[in-house]
């Protein structure tokens, strides 16, 4: 990053990139999770669901890409044995009404209308980075826009987000936008702080990143999708981007940015939307080698809450969360996230415009 690019693509590379000021040494990294050579057998509810929520019965599964599946990327590799005790998920992604709630009973103000900090802010950026002018540093997010013409290079994010000031989730695609009869969407612009104090407020928690893919995957072994391996019922069964990415969206799927919750039909286990739609907070911190690591274990990971701490290799700086399930700007020619192993690194103070989150309650939890 250097003080001449634009502020719009400076604060791009900073939201999806940047966290932490010092770079990590992989060598140092440790798992942070326990394992077990035993198998979780599937379980029974130990109560009545909560509303909105199904019961993920538990069990042992093979976490990672499956063999077939030619489009997963290298971070979905190894497939490596794990062991889940059942818990609770909501059924849908948590929408703007549920949030708003939220809001209104405690005041809640989301990492993207609060004003920024720059002496806070610079703390996590390279040394030497500029300030931007005041006019610009003002509260906002990342939101999408189409580009006139074909993009060579999918790796510069930066042609397709732009920094909106005003963006919010109330404002989801910048300050001209509502969300007036959008009651049943997800709620987006949502930075992992922000959930985190959601479900503190619902009496809930994040999915840990294993226990997301397992209900997602709800039994289906080797499929790489949640309805099977027929990527031609993707239109029907997920709001994805058909068409060329960035340019043209053809709609097949029926909707050009975010759908209502529910529009597509549930996995086995009765959760809607495990692919596409919006990206989806897990606990877990990201990390290049942690899936290497419990491979070479040779043990079955019990209840993994993920690595012990941030790794990226491609980007030394960054202290990432995972997030997964793929937005409505997944495409085949892109990332094909739609994918049930499929991940991304995602900074927690991000908030993006496809990007919320679904809780889980454990069956403990009081």
């Amino acid at each position: 990053m250097t003080p001449q690019h634009t502020f719009s693509f400076y604060f791009l590379l900073f939201t999806l990139f940047i966290g932490c000021k010092s770079k990590t040494d992989p060598s140092k990294e440790s798992i942070g999770t326990s394992k077990t050579t035993e198998y979780v057998k599937p379980s029974k509810a130990p109560s009545e669901a909560p509303e909105g929520m199904v019961w993920i019965p538990g069990g042992t599964f093979y976490q990672g890409a499956v063999e077939s599946d030619k489009m997963a990327m290298a971070h979905e590799k190894p497939r490596h044995p794990v062991a889940i005790d059942g818990f609770f998920m909501d059924i849908h992604e948590v929408t703007n009404a549920q949030f708003a709630k939220f809001v209104e009973e405690t005041g809640y103000v989301t990492m993207a209308e609060r004003e920024i900090d720059w002496e806070e802010m610079k703390k996590q950026l390279p040394e030497g980075t500029q300030k931007p002018h005041d006019s610009i540093l003002q509260p906002g997010s990342l939101v999408f826009k189409k580009t006139k013409s074909s993009v060579p290079n999918l790796y510069d994010y930066s042609q397709w987000w732009e920094w909106k000031i005003g963006a919010s989730w109330k404002h989801p695609n910048g300050p001209d936008s509502n969300i007036n009869g959008k009651e049943d969407h997800p709620v987006v612009h949502i930075a992992y702080e922000d959930a985190q104090a959601y479900c503190k407020w619902a009496g809930r928690r994040l999915p840990t990143e294993a226990e997301w893919e397992f209900a997602a995957r709800a039994g289906k072994t080797d499929s790489k999708f949640f309805w099977g391996n027929d990527i031609d019922r993707l239109s029907s069964h997920a709001n994805s981007w058909e068409g060329e990415f960035p340019v043209e969206n053809t709609m097949e799927d029926g909707f050009e940015r975010r759908a209502p919750i529910m529009s597509y039909p549930k996995n086995d286990f009765g959760l809607y939307d495990m692919a596409g739609n919006v990206w989806e907070w897990t606990s877990d911190w990201y990390n290049t080698n942690y899936y290497q690591k419990l491979a070479s274990s040779g043990e079955v990971a019990q209840n993994p809450t993920g690595a012990a701490s941030a790794f990226n290799s491609n980007n030394p700086y960054a202290k990432e969360r995972v997030i997964k399930g793929g937005s409505f700007l997944c495409s085949a020619s892109y990332c094909a996230s739609y994918r049930i192993s499929a991940r991304m690194a995602t900074s927690p103070d991000s908030g993006m415009e496809h990007l919320g989150f679904r809780t889980v309650r454990s069956a403990n939890m009081p």
